[in-house]
């Protein structure tokens, strides 16, 4: 009887929630990525790439990394803690270990310290111990390429589920995103999945391409919402293009949001929401941000970092 491939995933959760807020808020989807629907993707590539059966290609083993805010913070947030339990639903259904460290703060902003040293060594060590046949890294960052190079020396192949993507806000802002050429130099199997999302090779990749979508849930007020907000940019305002600043959340909507800036409110993309989740923030919250124009010669902030200050010492010290 032929072998099983056993394969293991491993997530940079920034990164993956990244992508999925993009095609979420900014890509004709509309739609979050699906952890169930990626796993049956994987298992589908994964098997093509080896020339083996679809029945041989099996996910073993899956894990999940990510910052986040301790408990006491989600609450005050609001639905935050409702949201990241759902999440954790999710991921449990689909057989995913969760790593989770806490969000540090230093000088009111949130940093992630070591989850990407912690990524890499539960890969190595988990890969040692359950002899994966072929590593699935959905990252996209360099620092992962030594990482790379020790799988391959186990005689490991390893796949990177990437994304290379841009787009211009409502504001005029381009946003850009890649992928690591030098980490995708390494892999074994590199795919492009903006290319195969949006151009499938064939009918059955494409049907595996509406499964990494969730169901359809399209919120039908995003639209209209973009359309009706008002374009609030024409007046002159007193800070200098660069200057950071400090103001709160006027209004937030599917995908981006506007910050009180007398006489008017600046835009800015829930890309550039450094700190927290851009569904963490609420209207009110206090927010530093940089001042700045848009493309298109509109003022915008970039750089927003929320203010807020976390609950207990042990999360106040780097």
């Amino acid at each position: 009887m032929p072998q099983l491939t056993k394969i293991g995933v491993f997530y940079d959760g920034n990164y993956f929630l990244h992508v999925s807020n993009y095609y979420n808020y900014d890509h004709p989807q509309r739609r979050r990525l699906s952890i169930t629907g990626l796993h049956e993707f994987i298992e589908a590539r994964v098997a093509m790439e080896e020339g083996i059966a679809r029945s041989r290609s099996k996910i073993v083993d899956s894990h999940y990394f990510r910052g986040r805010l301790n408990a006491t913070e989600a609450q005050q947030r609001g639905s935050a803690l409702y949201y990241d339990r759902v999440f954790d639903d999710i991921l449990m259904s689909s057989g995913v270990t969760t790593h989770y460290s806490p969000l540090r703060s230093s000088h009111g902003r949130r940093h992630e310290k070591g989850i990407d040293v912690w990524f890499a060594l539960e890969a190595f060590e988990q890969t040692m111990l359950r002899r994966f046949d072929v590593v699935v890294l959905i990252a996209s960052d360099g620092d992962y390429v030594p990482l790379v190079r020790k799988l391959n020396g186990l005689g490991c192949r390893v796949m990177i589920v990437g994304w290379d993507f841009e787009f211009t806000t409502d504001s005029g802002s381009g946003m850009i995103t890649r992928t690591s050429q030098d980490l995708l130099a390494e892999a074994s199997y590199p795919l492009a999945m903006s290319s195969i999302i949006d151009h499938p090779s064939s009918d059955a990749e494409a049907k595996l391409v509406d499964k990494l979508f969730v169901s359809e849930k399209k919120k039908e007020t995003v639209k209209e919402e973009r359309k009706s907000e008002p374009v609030a940019f024409e007046e002159p305002v007193t800070g200098d293009i660069g200057e950071v600043m400090e103001s709160q959340i006027f209004s937030l909507k599917g995908g981006y949001g506007f910050i009180t800036y007398p006489p008017n409110n600046l835009f800015f993309h829930h890309s550039n929401v450094k700190n927290v989740r851009f569904e963490d923030l609420l209207e009110g919250d206090p927010v530093e941000f940089t001042l700045t124009h848009s493309s298109k010669g509109k003022l915008v902030a970039q750089e927003v970092y929320f203010l807020g200050e976390l609950e207990g010492e042990d999360y106040e010290q780097e």
